[in-house]
């Protein structure tokens, strides 16, 4: 009978135990995480942690998002996240793809919209790579097919209702049917969540999932004195603290207080989406996005404009690989989320995706400027709504926004920005002779509102007329603004000769940037964007979803 070696069979068990030891601890780091993506309708740069880093003064100073703050304090805060196109379905077709706007075909305007297919999308992607995917609530809207760059309903989960998306109006209905408050708003946070609930049952054990929750209660109507009624929120406390372009007066600063009381249930839902996943124990295991489509509906420079109360937004992401409590300045673009869960995913994403993945800007411990590769972003805009004359033309606007300036091209200065001031009940453009106080106000591509209705009443008194003007009113062809001068860029600088150095090497970038990424506003003078189905009158599929 042979001896047995103890040292040797002490040896093997040691290796096997380091080789199973070494094996989990690779199977761990190897794991893919899930992602929790919040995308809210219409949530620009609006958040009480943009308080705390900006400095007191601002209007964030009366919003409180203590979830959003909690996400961005364990995780990254982004300073400066911008949109590619400040208007819902065009973002949105870029988020998706993971390109600039002016990429996606006809997913490049609003009204019209039409998804073909050519650009893949990163939600079936992943879905090909092996995650549980589903989406609730507002995707890619409106157009045609719906939602088509996540499935087109199939990966839909909104059976438990969506009455959340109309927060403001139902939380008061139930109040006024006897409903305590607190009461009312945990039954329209139960019903959302209930639809998470649903999709994380349909999983597979162990499966990784991508959810993607897109409420749009901050999209109007809300209902008005909806901020004070049900949040709490001072309108006075914006006194004083409204920027330049927006009339400081109580009609419009109620108006932003019940904006900011639908931001405040959009920030309670997320904290209860975030207590799930604590919950059943996937909370270190899921990376946390919260962002939101571009800035405020229905208010001057909001939605629909380049400026950055249009075009900048939220962005906070918490993920177990990212070092909590950072800053960061490096200026990204919502396209670039789009080979950043593919990343993730171990997807390759698309050789055409212009998107560059922040992976390695969350895995970093630097706060401040950590990729100092990514010092501008690229913002434009054609068609939203009808956009604004008779014809429909297109209103084409391109920018390049850095960390000290904002450039904008106006292709057409012509035309009006947010459409015609004037237009007759039957839709035609009115002579000179024809423009009464009877005619009706239109301004197609500025959201219906308050803060619209108030400047539209007061447009001709000696004090806001002009106010209306420069906020409505024909733009010149160039727009510069120094960022440290004018942060809320109120005064166009381009034609100033201090500037000229400037102006002309941001439109060189610019038009360069446009050029190498095949921008069909600078090919054949825009001939494609000019063209019906992107101009002109079109008929909608009668299957496209209408909220914009």
């Amino acid at each position: 009978m042979k001896r047995v070696n103890c040292f040797a069979v002490l040896l093997f068990v040691c290796a096997v135990a380091w080789t199973s030891v070494t094996s989990l601890t690779q199977a761990a780091e190897d794991a893919r995480p899930n992602v929790l993506f919040v995308f809210a309708d219409d949530w620009g740069r609006f958040a009480s942690a943009y308080s705390k880093i900006d400095g007191p003064g601002t209007i964030c100073d009366v919003v409180a998002t203590p979830n959003f703050d909690r996400i961005a304090s364990e995780g990254v805060l982004f300073r400066r996240a911008f949109v590619s196109s400040p208007s819902c379905t065009p973002c949105r077709s870029a988020l998706l793809s993971g390109q600039h706007f002016w990429r996606t075909g006809r997913g490049a305007i609003l009204r019209g919209a039409v998804w073909d297919g050519s650009q893949p999308a990163f939600p079936l992607l992943l879905n090909d790579a092996g995650y549980h995917i589903g989406e609730t609530y507002k995707v890619w809207s409106p157009g045609t097919p719906g939602d088509a760059p996540f499935g087109a309903g199939k990966f839909a989960f909104e059976k438990s209702g969506g009455k959340f998306n109309q927060f403001s109006e139902n939380v008061t209905k139930l109040v006024a049917g006897g409903m305590p408050l607190s009461q009312a708003k945990q039954k329209l946070y139960d019903e959302a969540l209930g639809n998470f609930d649903t999709f994380l049952k349909a999983r597979k054990q162990g499966q990784p999932f991508f959810y993607w929750f897109g409420p749009t209660n901050v999209h109007r109507k809300w209902k008005k004195g909806s901020g004070k009624a049900l949040w709490n929120i001072d309108a006075d406390q914006l006194q004083g603290k409204m920027p330049a372009f927006l009339p400081d007066v109580p009609e419009v600063r109620e108006d932003l207080a019940d904006y900011f009381g639908e931001v405040q249930a959009l920030d309670a839902m997320l904290g209860h989406l975030r207590n799930r996943l604590e919950e059943l124990g996937e909370l270190e295991n899921t990376m946390i996005v919260v962002s939101g489509d571009h800035g405020a509906p229905g208010f001057p420079h909001g939605k629909c404009n380049l400026y950055d109360f249009g075009s900048s937004v939220s962005l906070a992401i918490r993920w177990s690989k990212a070092p909590g409590g950072r800053v960061v300045d490096d200026l990204v673009s919502l396209p670039d989320l789009a080979p950043t869960f593919l990343e993730l995913a171990n997807a390759k994403g698309p050789e055409q995706m212009t998107g560059r993945s922040l992976v390695k800007l969350l895995q970093s411990e630097k706060s401040g400027l950590v990729e100092p590769q990514r010092d501008a972003v690229f913002i434009g805009r054609e068609r939203h709504v009808e956009n604004a004359r008779a014809d429909y033309a297109p209103y084409p606007q391109r920018a390049i926004r850095t960390a000290d300036h904002l450039y904008i091209i106006n292709f057409h200065p012509e035309r009006m920005p947010l459409g015609d001031h004037y237009r007759l009940s039957d839709g035609k453009e009115p002579t000179t002779e024809e423009i009464t106080e009877e005619t009706r106000v239109t301004l197609p591509d500025e959201d219906a509102g308050p803060t619209k209705a108030w400047l539209v009443k007061a447009r001709k008194e000696p004090k806001w007329q002009e106010h209306f003007e420069w906020v409505y009113g024909r733009r010149p062809r160039e727009e510069l603004y120094d960022l440290a001068k004018d942060p809320q860029q109120t005064r166009n600088v381009a034609s100033e000769g201090e500037y000229q150095e400037i102006r002309a090497k941001l439109e060189k970038r610019l038009l360069a940037t446009l050029q190498e990424t095949g921008d069909p506003r600078v090919i054949n003078d825009g001939k494609y964007f000019e063209t019906p189905p992107l101009a002109g009158p079109v008929e909608e599929p009668k299957n496209a979803a209408r909220r914009n």
